[in-house]
């Protein structure tokens, strides 16, 4: 079948907010210029599909396609899912994370369309989680693996980790790096240089114009490890008296988050926004970008923290150091000693941090948005051209 006289539509769904919606949102509107597809978008009540608008030709939502596994949503789900499948007709079903992975393709079982699957992170590499429960994750996707005709990857590591866990055979992964919109981060450099944006920032904060910020984007979870953070700021605050830090996001850790930070006598110099819309515009005013997971597929606020011109201090969990290169210094997981020293080394001696920024200004083309569009679009050509992609 070929389709030079028509759209090749691409079912996407997902149930996974934040990172994967905010990765939905970069690849559609880096593709919707592309005439030759048409994207439609199966997602959970709790996406923001104004963001989808101009850029998906449809959004469908289904209530019952939550994160949480609830085996009695997840078969209405799965029914759902079912009917939108067979009401669309698309050539390609793209699935993106584990749970709508698992769910989508038990729902797409017998249909003939194409099927690709980005887990967005394994969840059997979450560090969360029992020795049981990893070899439960690890089984459903050896099991699921054949309901998908290709397996996109974010990273290197994240390939690696699926051969080593014997997901699949490697002829069936792809790598395709996220990416970022370079433009729109641009924007906020140029936006950083003015003073007035800069101080509008400080005072929303409440810090004064000459502190050194130590911030960090991400949720407030135990893989984002807020509580080593808190713990990094005091030992920080010793002999630093200038240093204030911030926390961008929001998160179910929160209200315990807040209580560590009141017993380490923290609460005048650290600052948690909440959920905002745009964290970038806190970002601008960070002069040490850190980033503490304990697991990482990817790491997308890395290279923002690179576009933006901020030297990283990150962990060596997972992916992140194959993401950061020579633009971050690197520590161990929860060493609260070495990441202290690494953010300290780089607030005493800025020829350190201007030398990092310098790397991850060469660095960041490696993640234009753009390289991955065109990427997905070879691949959904090629698919559909041979019918499998096999």
């Amino acid at each position: 079948m070929t389709h030079s006289d028509k759209k090749i539509k691409v079912l996407h769904i997902s149930e996974a907010a934040g990172g994967v919606e905010r990765y939905l949102v970069t690849l559609l509107r880096k593709l919707s210029g592309n005439r030759e597809f048409e994207h439609v978008l199966v997602c959970p009540e709790n996406f923001d599909t104004k963001k989808f608008s101009g850029i998906a030709n449809a959004c469908i939502c289904i209530k019952e396609l939550q994160h949480e596994i609830r085996p009695k949503q997840d078969i209405a789900a799965i029914r759902d899912i079912r009917k939108v499948i067979r009401d669309q007709n698309p050539d390609i079903v793209y699935f993106h994370s584990s749970k709508a992975g698992a769910v989508g393709r038990i729902a797409d079982f017998g249909f003939k369309n194409i099927k690709i699957y980005n887990a967005h992170g394994w969840s059997f590499n979450m560090r969360s989680i029992g020795k049981m429960k990893r070899l439960f994750y690890v089984l459903v996707e050896k099991l699921l693996a054949p309901l998908a005709d290709r397996i996109i990857c974010i990273s290197k590591y994240e390939k690696n980790s699926a051969l080593e866990n014997k997901i699949c055979k490697a002829n069936k992964l792809t790598v395709i790096r996220s990416g970022i919109e370079l433009e729109q981060a641009e924007l906020h450099t140029k936006q950083a240089e003015t003073p007035a944006e800069k101080r509008s920032c400080r005072e929303a904060l409440g810090i004064p114009k000459d502190a050194v910020i130590v911030g960090t984007i991400g949720r407030l979870s135990e893989q984002k490890s807020p509580d080593t953070f808190v713990r990094v700021a005091k030992e920080i605050s010793r002999n630093h008296d200038n240093v204030y830090f911030v926390m961008v996001g929001d998160g179910s850790l929160r209200d315990e988050t807040q209580k560590l930070i009141d017993q380490m006598e923290l609460s005048e110099r650290f600052r948690i926004t909440g959920w905002v819309d745009d964290p970038l515009e806190y970002a601008a005013d960070f002069d040490v970008a850190v980033l503490l997971s304990r697991w990482e597929g990817f790491g997308l606020v890395l290279p923002e923290y690179m576009m933006m011109g901020k030297p990283i201090v990150a962990t060596n969990a997972d992916a992140i150091p194959e993401v950061v290169g020579k633009a971050g210094m690197i520590a161990d997981v929860d060493d609260v000693d070495m990441i202290t020293s690494k953010i300290c080394e780089i607030i005493d001696h800025p020829k350190i941090g201007k030398k990092l920024v310098e790397e991850g200004s060469r660095r960041i083309k490696l993640f234009d948005a753009v390289h991955m569009a065109e990427k997905h679009s070879e691949l959904f050509r090629r698919m559909v051209k041979r019918g499998k992609g096999k």
